[in-house]
C-alpha cells in the first residue's frame, strides 16, 4: 500500500522546532505508520532563521508570517512551536482552516485562553495533540502501565520535583528568542508554566485529577535587562513554585520545581507510594524505573511478597513500552525518541480513529492546576481546581 502523505508546516526555529522536525524524518524509519510526513513550510518571523532552518532539516520553503500557512493546500498539519503568548491565535486558526494540530505545552497562557482553543479544534473535529512528551518515556509508559495493573494499589503519596539551575545569575537577561521563558508577556508564568506543567500532566496520567492545591511562588532576581528594549524591567514569573495537592483518590501529593537549583540541569523525578507498592522515576536516568512491591498475585489473591524490595528495572527489553521498535535489549533510546513516539501515536491515532493523548481538553485540565497553582500562590489560601 502506497504511503499517504501528511504536509507538515512548523511554526518556530528554536529548540522545539528541531525535536519536532527529527521525530517527522524519522517516523517512517521506526513505526510502521500509513502516513508519510513531508517537511513542507518551516515559519519565523526572522528570514534568515527561517532560511537556515529550512536548509539544514529538509523544508520546502520557508516563511515568516504563520498565516499564509492556514491557506496552503499542501499542508495538512500545523505544528506549533513558539513561546506560548501565541499558542492560542495560531491554533484556533489553524482549527478554522481544518488543519490537525500539535501544539507545545504548556496549552495557553492561561484556562480561559484553553478553553478556546478545545472549542475549536473540537467544533472542526480536526485531531489535536498538546506536546508533553514525557508521557512517552518507555520507563514512565511502563510505570502507568503497573499502576493500570494494580500493583501500586491504593494510592497514598504523589510527590514531584522539577530542578534546574540556568537563570541563578543576576546577569542572564529577559525576552528575545532565547530568553522569551524570563518574560511574563511571552510566556504567561515561570517554572508553573514551563517545568511544573510536566509534572502535573504525568502526575494526573498516573493518578487522577488533582481537586485542589495550595501554592507558594518566589521570584529571587525581581529585574533583567530586556533584551527587546535595553532596558532593565520588573521581572514577572515565578522562579520557584512549591505546592501542596489532593488528589480525587484521597491521595496528597507535593510539587516542587525551581530554576534555582545548583547542579540540577533537568531533574524531573516522581514517586507514588500505595499500599501494595511504590515507583519511582528519574529524568536523568531515563532508561530505569524503580519499583517496590509488597504484594504479589498468587493464586488469584494478592499475598505479602517473601522478596521485598526496591527494583530497579533496565526499561530496555523488546516488551517495555516503544522499546520493541528499536534496537535490542539493553542498549539505550535518548530525549528526543520521545517526540518521535509522541508523533507515532499521534499518527496513529489518526489511522485507527482512536485519537491519541492528551489531547487539547487534556492539556487544559493541565492548564486549570497551573492556574490554580498561580492564584493560590497570590492569595495564599488553598484552591479548588475547575473540573
Amino acid at each position: 500500500m502506497a504511503a499517504k502523505t501528511l504536509g507538515v508546516g512548523l511554526i518556530g526555529c528554536g529548540f522545539m522546532g528541531r525535536t519536532h522536525s527529527n521525530a517527522y524524518r524519522r517516523l517512517n524509519n521506526f513505526f510502521p505508520v500509513q502516513h508519510r510526513p513531508v517537511l513542507k513550510v518551516i515559519c519565523d518571523t526572522v528570514p534568515e532563521k527561517a532560511r537556515q532552518f529550512m536548509e539544514v532539516w529538509g523544508y520546502e520553503r520557508a516563511e515568516t508570517d504563520w498565516r499564509k500557512l492556514m491557506d496552503a493546500k499542501d499542508i495538512d498539519l500545523i505544528d506549533i512551536c513558539v513561546p506560548n503568548f501565541a499558542h492560542r491565535e495560531i491554533a484556533v486558526a489553524a482549527a478554522r482552516a481544518g488543519k490537525m494540530v500539535i501544539c507545545e505545552k504548556p496549552l495557553a497562557m492561561n484556562a480561559a485562553e484553553g478553553e478556546e482553543m478545545v472549542r475549536a479544534v473540537e467544533e472542526a473535529k480536526v485531531p489535536n495533540l498538546i506536546s508533553f512528551n514525557y508521557r512517552r518515556v518507555p520507563s514512565i509508559s511502563l510505570a502507568k502501565q503497573i499502576v493500570d495493573e494494580g500493583r501500586v494499589g491504593k494510592p497514598f503519596h504523589y510527590r514531584a520535583t522539577y530542578l534546574q539551575d540556568w537563570t541563578i545569575s543576576a546577569d542572564v537577561p529577559q525576552g528575545g528568542d532565547a530568553l522569551w521563558r524570563l518574560d511574563i508577556k511571552a510566556a504567561g508564568s515561570g517554572v508553573t508554566g514551563d517545568l511544573l506543567a510536566h509534572s502535573i500532566d504525568t502526575a494526573m496520567w498516573l493518578n487522577g485529577p488533582i481537586r485542589r492545591v495550595v501554592a507558594r511562588t518566589e521570584t529571587f532576581v525581581k529585574e533583567r535587562k530586556h533584551v527587546v528594549s535595553g532596558k532593565v524591567e520588573p521581572v514577572g514569573i515565578d522562579d520557584a513554585c512549591m505546592f501542596l495537592a489532593e488528589f480525587a483518590n484521597g491521595s496528597l501529593g507535593t510539587f516542587e520545581s525551581t530554576r534555582y537549583a545548583r547542579g540540577r540541569k533537568n531533574f524531573n523525578t516522581f514517586e507514588l507510594n500505595g499500599a501494595d507498592g511504590s515507583i519511582y522515576f528519574d529524568l536523568e536516568e531515563p532508561e530505569y524505573l524503580q519499583f517496590f512491591e509488597y504484594k504479589q498475585q498468587q493464586s488469584g489473591r494478592k499475598v505479602e511478597s517473601h522478596l521485598t524490595g526496591w527494583r530497579k528495572i533496565h526499561v530496555t527489553n523488546s516488551e517495555h513500552p516503544y522499546m520493541d521498535r528499536y534496537w535490542v535489549p539493553g542498549t539505550c533510546i535518548g530525549y528526543e525518541h520521545t517526540f518521535l513516539n509522541q508523533l507515532a501515536d499521534f499518527v496513529a491515532g489518526i489511522e485507527s480513529g482512536t485519537p491519541a493523548q492528551p489531547d487539547f481538553r487534556s492539556g487544559l485540565q493541565t492548564q486549570k492546576v497551573c492556574d490554580a497553582v498561580l492564584e493560590s500562590a497570590r492569595g495564599g489560601r488553598w484552591m479548588e481546581v475547575a473540573p
